[in-house]
């Protein structure tokens, strides 16, 4: 059931409805990011005094180096918290497609996907850096970065796509039900994350991936009940 709902949202992944959510999360992402490497930029000139000019713009490039390296650094996460606001759209365009005969999920309020977003973000970052912090110590980071973003991912997408039809109490019910599978669904979006560039397709992939998963363990529950 993995694999195969893993591929489905791979394949899925250039459908014209999903390029749509990809090209507005990654421009508003990137007009963040110009802004914020601006503005930080800006800031740090102000405090730089230096009489030698070659001293002085030695000073403003490295420190815009920095800044662009910074900004590398963000970008999976800043698009996942723009993605995470079209994250609705993902799942409305993969149930109508593949879907159609079942029930329709309804979407989240903005307040509440915008909430969703930002919880992704502090999610991810925080992990990331726990497994920077953990570099000295050989092989451990990258185990943390994996089993911690494998469950956290896996719980977060998965319980995002089953509260399109559940309340929040029966999502979590059936997310206990099948822990193990979400957690191994976790770990191949974590694999995803892991990957430079491709990183910026996690949002759409896991939120595809989640719903051919949500689907075959509802049918799954149902079955066994």
């Amino acid at each position: 059931m993995l694999l195969s709902a893993a591929s489905r949202a791979f394949s899925q992944l250039f459908a014209r409805e999903l390029r749509g959510v990809f090209w507005k999360a990654l421009g508003l992402t990137i007009a963040l990011l110009i802004a914020l490497v601006t503005l930080l930029q800006s800031i740090g000139n102000s405090f730089i005094d230096v009489s030698s000019p070659w001293l002085s713009t030695g000073i403003a490039f490295l420190t815009g180096f920095g800044l662009i390296i910074g900004a590398g650094f963000l970008l999976a996460p800043a698009m996942s918290v723009f993605a995470g606001l079209f994250l609705d759209e993902v799942a409305e365009a993969i149930e109508a497609r593949d879907y159609p005969h079942d029930r329709p999920g309804v979407p989240m309020p903005f307040g509440k996907s915008l909430k969703l977003s930002l919880r992704f973000l502090l999610l991810v970052v925080g992990v990331n850096i726990l497994a920077l912090f953990l570099l000295l110590v050989p092989g451990i980071n990258l185990m943390v970065f994996f089993v911690a973003n494998g469950y956290l991912l896996g719980r977060e997408y998965f319980q995002f796509v089953a509260m399109r039809f559940y309340t929040e109490r029966d999502a979590k019910a059936l997310r206990s039900q099948y822990s193990g599978t979400i957690m191994l669904a976790g770990l191949l979006i974590a694999g995803v994350l892991a990957i430079p560039i491709v990183n910026l397709l996690t949002p759409l992939f896991a939120t595809a991936f989640m719903v051919h998963l949500f689907k075959g363990l509802e049918r799954k529950a149902h079955a066994r009940a």
